[in-house]
């Protein structure tokens, strides 16, 4: 089958490379025009484990190519895919559909034959009901159809979901653009992946009632992990699933800050206020700019003329994506108070410092902690997992580790004789123990 993928970013790559490497015919197309050049020459925008190879594969075989002009891909397609950005709108929280509608008026010149026009991009319920209104105001003679079919894509694992999903939704009334979607996953029916058919919206809204869903369970361990650090429980010992529940500094990234604030609105302007939803925003908004408290607490309160080494500045690992990051409320946090901010990231430290200024990049995890008086772990990197404790030891100024991924054990920390704060779990030295080594190291 023949693709055009309106977006090249993160979602529009990985869904057009999968798609390719399923054996249809794709093209992603994106007005950036440099984003374009650097796609043709090979050089992938956004870092995401084995997309490179699995996109440039396919462009050697001829199943996958990219374009900035639409016109070269929509007007033979099958299917043409929106996955466009819906970031916040500023003032109200609601998603910003300008690039939707905008690439909704652009396809409905295009399109020739019928033409299945599906949302790939997050949008709120009845933005498909809008995207028909548009391209059927435009073309009122067009054969078409609008379905949507949300991503459940994890950043640093996209390319396994989309592979190997537990479900595929699609949100379709049409029996033409119902076989033509399960054509376009037939490959997936040898895992026996279901593909789960629904209304329109009904699938516009699993994909905003997933993440937020997903966004609430983070929460809630992490206010679990606050009265734990209270009555000198342990978080880590839990015994109500894994999955979402690892106490840290708060969600961020490109999906759950922005959805759950859509879906609070979208709820509230539909009479039906979604109250966990709203709490779960400000719970998590908050948390970040406490983590800067665990820092200050560890250092015996005074940040002034202190130095701070940050471990992990994007939002999770295995990816560049700083959107929404804990670590950026951290760093401003920590100047605010005077502190020296040096930090090491794999891959995010390009966009970090778009993002925020007076940050000092280090070349790696020994660099960053050189000279420090306490290191901060934000993003649980495979490198930080085994780091040499005895030589971080003698790089830093003081012996304090703040580790807001619970990568070590307090005991082991203990033993090697550090000042060690994690996060809804006992520590190896009590919080005075902590703020009078610190202060004396």
């Amino acid at each position: 089958m023949r693709v055009a993928m309106i977006g090249a970013g993160y979602v529009g790559l990985v869904s057009g490379a999968c798609f390719a490497d399923f054996g249809h015919e794709v093209v992603c197309v994106d007005r950036d025009a440099d984003r374009i050049r650097r796609l043709t020459a090979g050089d992938m925008p956004i870092f995401e484990p084995g997309l490179d190879e699995l996109a440039m594969r396919n462009v050697r075989e001829g199943r996958l190519g990219f374009a900035s002009d639409p016109a070269e891909a929509v007007g033979q397609a099958d299917a043409v895919f929106i996955a466009v950005g819906t970031p916040s709108r500023r003032g109200d929280g609601h998603a910003d559909l300008s690039y939707v509608y905008a690439a909704a008026e652009e396809i409905a010149g295009l399109i020739d034959g019928f033409t299945v026009v599906v949302m790939k991009s997050t949008v709120p319920v009845g933005t498909g009901d809008e995207v028909e209104a548009i391209i059927r105001r435009a073309r009122p003679e067009a054969d078409f159809a609008v379905v949507s079919n949300p991503e459940f894509l994890r950043e640093g694992a996209a390319i396994e979901d989309f592979k190997r999903p537990d479900r595929v939704v699609v949100g379709c009334d049409d029996r033409r653009a119902e076989d033509l979607m399960r054509e376009l996953y037939r490959p997936l029916f040898l895992n026996e992946t279901p593909v789960v058919f629904t209304g329109r919206r009904t699938s516009e809204l699993i994909k905003y009632a997933a993440n937020a869903f997903l966004a609430m369970k983070i929460t809630f361990i992490n206010e679990m992990a606050d009265l734990c650090e209270k009555v000198g429980a342990d978080v880590q010992q839990k015994r109500i699933g894994g999955k979402f529940l690892n106490a840290g500094p708060g969600y961020g990234g490109s999906c759950f800050p922005k959805d759950t604030v859509a879906l609070a609105r979208t709820a509230s302007d539909h009479g039906a206020p979604i109250r966990l939803i709203e709490t779960t925003v400000a719970v998590n908004d908050a948390r970040k700019k406490a983590m800067v408290d665990k820092v200050v607490r560890a250092l015996g309160g005074e940040m002034r003329g202190r130095t701070i080494a940050l471990l992990g500045l994007t939002f999770k690992p295995n990816t560049d994506d700083m959107r929404d990051a804990p670590a950026l409320e951290i760093i401003t946090g920590l100047q605010a108070l005077g502190a020296r901010v040096q930090g090491y990231d794999p891959e995010g430290m390009r966009e970090a410092g778009r993002l925020v200024a007076g940050v000092d990049f280090r070349p790696g995890p020994y660099e960053a902690v050189e000279g420090a008086d306490a290191v901060v772990i934000v993003t649980e990197w495979d490198q930080f997992r085994a780091l040499d404790l005895e030589r971080v030891k003698g790089l830093l100024r003081r012996p304090v580790v703040v580790d807001l991924r619970n990568i070590y054990r307090p005991e082991d920390m203990a033993e090697q004789g550090f000042a060690y704060v994690g996060v809804g779990r006992p520590q190896g030295r009590g919080p005075e123990e902590v703020a009078t080594i610190a202060a004396v190291a």
